[in-house]
């Protein structure tokens, strides 16, 4: 069932103009074919990558921290300065140095956002007893980031077409970034939370009382089992779904070119189109993750289920791509895309109803920091994979080994 719209006031707005700003990142569906360009092989990429979660592993945690204690708004705002910084080291870069660099500052923004404004969605929603609404109204603000990522599909493919430029396009996202930094700050003082002053002995209690109350909860079996089974399908669609991007280029190649474009302005057309209809078909998965969730008995068996589903599209598109089927190997992507938007709303909810809302914004940071580790994991073996066979080789492995660990974490109710 969609939100109703007694639901949808001004902060809900704002929450969905957030995301869509947010999702304006002009580089993603280009970001493998920069490095790619840079003269970076798979397993380079793959440590980048796995720097990146590295980076977000070490500072997760007290990043949630700060946000639960210090203030949310605070902490998203530090966030969207870092992002900004990452965005032109890497206009600028033209070494693996400097975009090592680039891709710290990128996991120190990460870090500080991962959690927190979702803790910031649910607080309000406790506030006005809205918590019924929980898969429905974050749902809905999550459609309008990938509405956001499907427009900025085609404006990255129309700055990389005009100049065929892959570096342009991080210039580009500062843009929105900046904005959605100041949209952050005319949030409303409450979605902060409970937050202590700036006074050492006050941050020093309050860090205690949410660790405390953090521990309390991870010492039970049946929750780090709800982080691992909701974090698993995250960090597995993190790290396989910029290998897109390539399978799309082989596509691309496999053409005939287009009279008077270059190879690049032709791969910009075809990844500029197939983004911005698959961001369309995700901004409706997460749209009606509520409408999937009540398919199913459960939210566990729903959380089950669709772990299995995208695994097996991951397993085929993986498949169909060694055996240079590229438009299949396209078509089951899709539906890992898919899957990962109709799954977070139903999982984000979920954690919120099992942990305690004081220290939410911490616990959505273990559930990250969770992915984090996974996609770390993940990152190393797609590059090493992908170096000594191919791209399809390496997704299908990952994807029949995430597939155990779905069965190892299976929910029950």
């Amino acid at each position: 069932m969609a939100l109703a719209k007694q639901y949808k006031d001004l902060q809900f707005y704002k929450f969905c103009f957030y995301g869509f700003l947010k999702n304006l990142k002009f580089f993603e569906p280009f970001f493998i074919l920069f490095l790619i360009e840079k003269g970076l092989s798979f397993t380079q990429i793959a440590l980048l990558y796995t720097l990146r979660e590295i980076l977000i592993y070490i500072t997760e945690i007290p990043t949630g921290l700060i946000a639960d204690a210090l203030g949310r708004k605070r902490t998203m705002v530090w966030s969207f300065g870092f992002y900004i910084i990452s965005f032109l080291i890497f206009y600028f870069s033209s070494s693996l140095f400097f975009l090592l660099i680039a891709i710290a500052f990128f996991a120190f923004g990460d870090s500080f956002r991962t959690g927190t404004h979702k803790a910031m969605i649910f607080e309000y929603l406790k506030i006005k007893s809205w918590q019924a609404q929980k898969v429905d109204y974050y749902g809905g603000t999550r459609s309008c980031s990938q509405l956001g990522s499907a427009l900025s599909s085609l404006i990255a493919a129309t700055i990389v077409f005009i100049n065929k430029n892959y570096s342009l396009i991080f210039l580009a996202s500062v843009v929105p970034y900046f904005l959605d930094m100041l949209l952050i700050i005319s949030y409303p003082d409450y979605l902060d939370g409970a937050k202590v002053s700036l006074r050492f002995k006050d941050i020093v209690s309050a860090f205690k009382r949410i660790i405390k109350d953090l521990i309390i909860s991870l010492k039970q079996a049946n929750k780090l089992k709800i982080l691992f089974n909701v974090s698993s399908f995250s960090g597995y669609f993190k790290q396989s779904k910029d290998y897109l991007q390539y399978i799309i280029q082989s596509l691309a190649f496999s053409v005939p070119l287009i009279y008077g474009l270059t190879q690049k302005q032709q791969t910009a057309i075809f990844i500029g189109i197939a983004f911005f209809l698959l961001y369309l078909l995700t901004s409706r998965a997460s749209k009606n993750s509520g409408k999937a969730a009540k398919r199913f008995a459960s939210k566990e068996k729903a959380l089950n289920g669709l772990l299995y589903f995208g695994l097996t599209a991951g397993l085929l598109g993986g498949m169909f791509f060694h055996f240079s089927i590229y438009a299949l190997s396209i078509l089951f992507f899709i539906l890992i895309y898919l899957t990962e938007n109709f799954r977070k709303p139903i999982g984000i909810a979920y954690i919120s109803e099992n942990f305690s809302s004081d220290s939410l914004a911490t616990t959505l940071s273990v559930e990250s920091l969770t992915k984090t580790v996974l996609a770390s994991v993940f990152a190393l073996i797609i590059g090493f994979l992908a170096d000594c066979f191919d791209v399809g080789i390496a997704l299908s492995f990952v994807s029949v080994l995430v597939l155990v660990l779905g069965i190892i974490f299976r929910l029950k109710r």
